[in-house]
């Protein structure tokens, strides 16, 4: 799972920065080619009519833009936030007979052995319905990279929205204040996400958690303030559904506890090790076999 996410987050990052290469300008700076017309110029129409229903306003055509792109997403981002409370209280019910496993593992010496605890380990993940990934997925972050890059593209090279402020901030400069902004916003969330959960668990999703704040800050950090803007406003929107979740925490706890008793989890048999042949020690020596007098006949012959 840490490796999913390091990996989806590498992968946006490095996008981000080679999109931001694909936009070509003539001599006289005009920009040009297919990012350009058909991600950099839609959003400067679509920020151009959002502005014209807030008084003029880029920073508030922004936020208008995060709340129509989360609202869409609203349906998905709540179902995988569901999956993800249901797969956290599930994994929390399972701990007695998870240890039980992961304790199989270390008494594990022989590959068979060690073969044998890793088939049991993933036997019961499969017949309790646990997933590795915890339910999360990274669907809702991939779909909003077109939105990111357009929103990128269209303050870079449209005048108008690279001049707007917002609240005493230039939209087309670097902001920190917003980049720190959005950094803590998300670090508020994933602090959301784990209240209730386990310290077992806690210790697993800490790191996973971090990415995000720490992929959001980086690239609000390098882009522009409009960008910034998007981030922290979208962080805020995922302090609210993560909110919403807990609310319904405890319903999901007994509806978990419903299906752990019409189908309790399978005991975890104790590891059968086989014992090992008993070598003789180092320096031990056999007792001396008695020698046989090869002429004792010979001589009671000769007597």
């Amino acid at each position: 799972m840490k490796k999913k996410r390091f990996l989806v987050a590498g992968g946006l990052t490095m996008a981000l920065t080679l999109l931001s290469g694909c936009v070509r300008t003539t001599k006289s700076g005009k920009p040009y080619g297919m990012v350009y017309d058909y991600l950099a110029k839609p959003m400067q129409h679509l920020m151009e009519w959002f502005a014209g229903l807030f008084g003029n306003s880029y920073g508030w055509a922004i936020v208008a833009l995060v709340v129509v792109v989360r609202l869409i997403l609203l349906p998905l981002m709540m179902s995988q936030m569901k999956k993800s409370t249901m797969m956290q209280e599930r994994m929390a019910m399972l701990q007695p007979q998870m240890r039980a496993l992961q304790e199989r593992q270390k008494q594990a010496k022989t590959p068979e052995e060690q073969a044998a605890a890793s088939q049991a380990m993933m036997s019961f993940y499969k017949d309790n319905n646990v997933s590795l990934t915890g339910g999360i997925g990274c669907l809702p972050l991939l779909i909003q990279l077109p939105v990111f890059s357009a929103l990128y593209f269209a303050i870079r090279y449209s005048p108008d929205l690279a001049q707007a402020s917002f609240f005493g901030l230039q939209l087309g400069q670097r902001s920190a204040l917003l980049a720190i902004m959005a950094f803590v916003a998300y670090l508020i969330q994933g602090w959301l996400s784990m209240l209730g959960v386990p310290e077992d668990q806690k210790k697993q999703m800490r790191m996973a958690l971090m990415m995000s704040p720490i992929m959001i800050l980086f690239i609000s950090w390098q882009a522009s303030a409009g960008l910034g803007l998007y981030f922290f406003i979208g962080g805020v929107f995922a302090i609210l559904q993560t909110w919403l979740v807990n609310i319904y925490r405890p319903r999901i706890r007994k509806q978990i506890h419903e299906e752990m008793k019409k189908n309790p989890p399978k005991p975890v048999e104790p590891l059968v090790t086989t014992p090992a042949s008993a070598a003789p020690a180092k320096g031990a020596t056999s007792a001396p076999r008695p020698r046989k007098n090869r002429n004792a006949g010979k001589q009671h012959h000769h007597k």
